[in-house]
């Protein structure tokens, strides 16, 4: 009666408590999501979570589920990667860059698991900011480019990761701390700091200030922590992912801002080439990595597979 389906669903669920991300996590219509849990509900004469609860309050019998996908998802996750190295697969090289300056708080911890069920696979990174990681994934040079920035590369895929919102990080003095957002001219006298990479590599540019024909002053540094530095202590302002300010928000070092009306989000995405995107180690790879971002980073979205 209860399917694997429906354990993954209401995993989703309970590590979302929204019935619109437990669906884009799952990649069902919300309506698909609610139908599906309605029908085992049905199936087993019983509620298994109370509606229009914040948040969401599951039954005994929900809880009991749970319980069940807690024990059995891990199972055939590891059942399928046992298949996969009995099929000729466990061995294979994993040589990643990282155009993403600040993705290791969930870049270490899918590493980790993934060196676990891999160790045969032979793992490298390579880093910087004047290296240009795409042609040289083209090139076999690597196998996996992590980056927010896909380009049209002949014999290169690009797999989504998760999507995030692009965040103005603010010091708490500053006068933007209590706007309801920010509009592009608002960022004309202000001076932006950004990593140095070329901007039109930059979300903050292309998607937000050069539609507006917006130039404020621009500079850089390379690490996270110094630009919150000079943020908080009002030398300028910068453009980052929402997970990325999340833990200076907690600490309540800077305010954060929403660009525009609406937001500004972005994806990030795994690239690969065409020639391994069946290689069960690479597929992996993914999935943990999804799997890990989701489990330690606050606000970000699932996206389809491709």
């Amino acid at each position: 009666m209860v399917e694997l389906r429906h354990l993954r669903t209401l995993a989703a669920l309970r590590d979302t408590g929204s019935l619109v991300e437990a669906a884009e996590r799952v990649f069902l219509t919300q309506s698909a999501l609610s139908h599906q849990i309605k029908d085992l509900e049905e199936r087993l004469k019983c509620s298994l979570f109370i509606r229009k609860t914040k948040p969401i309050c599951f039954t005994s019998a929900g809880q009991r589920i749970l319980a069940l996908a807690d024990g059995v998802l891990p199972m055939i996750r590891n059942a399928e990667r046992d298949i996969a190295r009995l099929a000729g697969g466990e061995t294979g090289r994993l040589h990643m860059s990282i155009e993403c300056h600040s993705c290791f708080q969930w870049l270490m911890p899918t590493i980790d698991r993934f060196r676990e069920n891999w160790p045969e696979v032979e793992m490298d990174m390579a880093s910087g900011f004047n290296f240009s990681p795409l042609p040289a994934l083209a090139r076999g040079e690597l196998d996996l480019v992590i980056s927010s920035d896909p380009q049209p590369i002949n014999g290169i895929a690009y797999q989504p990761l998760f999507a995030y919102e692009i965040l103005l990080a603010v010091s708490n003095q500053h006068p933007f701390a209590r706007k309801t957002h920010i509009d592009p001219e608002d960022l004309q006298p202000e001076t932006l700091i950004c990593y140095p990479v070329d901007r039109n590599r930059l979300d903050i540019f292309t998607r937000f200030l050069d539609p507006a024909d917006i130039d404020p002053q621009i500079r850089t540094a390379e690490m996270t922590v110094m630009m919150m530095q000079l943020v908080a202590s009002g030398r300028g302002v910068c453009a980052l992912p929402n997970w990325v300010l999340s833990e200076y928000l907690e600490r309540k070092y800077i305010t954060a801002c929403q660009l525009g009306n609406k937001g500004v989000w972005s994806t990030l995405y795994a690239a690969i080439r065409e020639d391994q995107r069946e290689a069960e180690f690479i597929r992996d790879f993914l999935d943990t990595a999804r799997e890990t971002s989701f489990n330690t980073l606050n606000g970000i979205r699932a996206t389809p597979k491709n």
